[in-house]
Formats: C-alpha cells, sequence, structure tokens
C-alpha cells in the first residue's frame, strides 16, 4: 500500500470509528434538519464544514495555530449542542432563505473548532514531512463524512417512512421530518452536553 492511501486510510478509519464519534454526532446533528431530497443543500452545509476544519487542521499541524487539547476538546461537544439547539429552534426551513445563508456559516466556524480537534490527533502521529500525511488524512476524512452522511440519509428515510405509516389514520399535522428532526436532536443534545460537563477544562 503506497504512503498516499495510507494516510486516506487512517483519516478514513478515524472517522468512522470510535475515536470519530463526536464528529459523526455533529454530522448527525448537521444533517438532521434534513431530507433525502436536500442532499445539496445538506453538501454545501457539510462543504462549509470542510473548509472551516481543513483551514485549522492545517495551521494546528504545522503549529502555526496552538490550542490547548483540552480546550478544544471541550469546544468540540459545545459546538454540537449549538447545532442540536439551532435545529429545535429554527423552523420552517424550506420557506426561508435566512436559514439557508447562516447555515453554513455556522457549520464553517464549528468546522475550525473540529479542525483542532483532528490536528491533535494528526500531530502526535507525524514529525518530520506533514505535507503527504495531511493531505491524505484529509482526503479520508472527507471520505469518511461522506459515507456517513449516505449511511445518515438512508436511516432517515426509512424513519421518515415509518412515522409517515403509522401516523397515516391521524390528523397531526406535524411533518415526519420535523418529529424525526426532533428527536434525533434532542438525542445529539443529551450525549453532547454530558460530553462537555465531563471535558470542562476547569
Amino acid at each position: 500500500m503506497s504512503d498516499i492511501a495510507a494516510y486516506i486510510q487512517l483519516g478514513f478509519r478515524h472517522i468512522t470509528d470510535f475515536k470519530g464519534a463526536d464528529h459523526i454526532l455533529f454530522l448527525l446533528a448537521l444533517a438532521a434538519i434534513y431530507r433525502f431530497r436536500d442532499w445539496r443543500e445538506c453538501l454545501w452545509v457539510a462543504t462549509a464544514f470542510t473548509v472551516g476544519h481543513s483551514l485549522t487542521l492545517g495551521l494546528a499541524v504545522t503549529n502555526v495555530l496552538t490550542i490547548r487539547p483540552a480546550l478544544v476538546e471541550f469546544l468540540i461537544p459545545i459546538t454540537i449542542v449549538a447545532t442540536g439547539l439551532e435545529n429545535l429552534i429554527a423552523r420552517d426551513r424550506a420557506k426561508g432563505s435566512g436559514t439557508r445563508r447562516y447555515r453554513p456559516v455556522l457549520a464553517g466556524v464549528f468546522g475550525l473548532v473540529h479542525g483542532a480537534g483532528f490536528a491533535n490527533y494528526l500531530r502526535s502521529l507525524f514529525v518530520d514531512d506533514i505535507a503527504l500525511p495531511l493531505f491524505g488524512f484529509n482526503v479520508g476524512i472527507e471520505l469518511g463524512q461522506i459515507c456517513v452522511l449516505v449511511l445518515t440519509f438512508t436511516a432517515f428515510t426509512a424513519v421518515d417512512r415509518l412515522i409517515a405509516a403509522v401516523r397515516h389514520s391521524s390528523e397531526a399535522r406535524t411533518a415526519p421530518v420535523r418529529i424525526r428532526a426532533v428527536a434525533v436532536s434532542c438525542v445529539v443534545l443529551l450525549v453532547a452536553t454530558r460530553w462537555a460537563v465531563q471535558r470542562a477544562p476547569w
């Protein structure tokens, strides 16, 4: 296996195993409000997140930017909590363009924090030449994120159909996607809040 393939595999595994659990939870929070037909909008948000964490990953792993690991580990679940809360507060996304404008910005800013988390892991593995590891690791992370999002949307679609089938005979007006988004966001909030308390740097 070539060096670049090894680094890609390393990044992929980092995002898809338990070491990347907090990043997976953040992706779930980002995707919670979307349906499969909204994949373009979700992709735009995920791309903004990618740009943010790629920027910080490059700066931090080259020691241009230094952030205390304990602070980063605390801020990551805070970004998840904020995303979950935004999911619960904002409504009628299909009718308003405001959310479409600020949500990518929000994801990009939060990506800056997550990039520092990736960098702490990557810096511990590579000391000398970092260009190739940095590129390969980042590609692996993106491939892992795509896989997570594909599986997430597949599961969300199944859940939405199940909710719709169960409520078929009722007169409730709340859309299945909203019920699912609220449920996912509440679970995400509980888990991320617990992590934030456990990782508090004080």
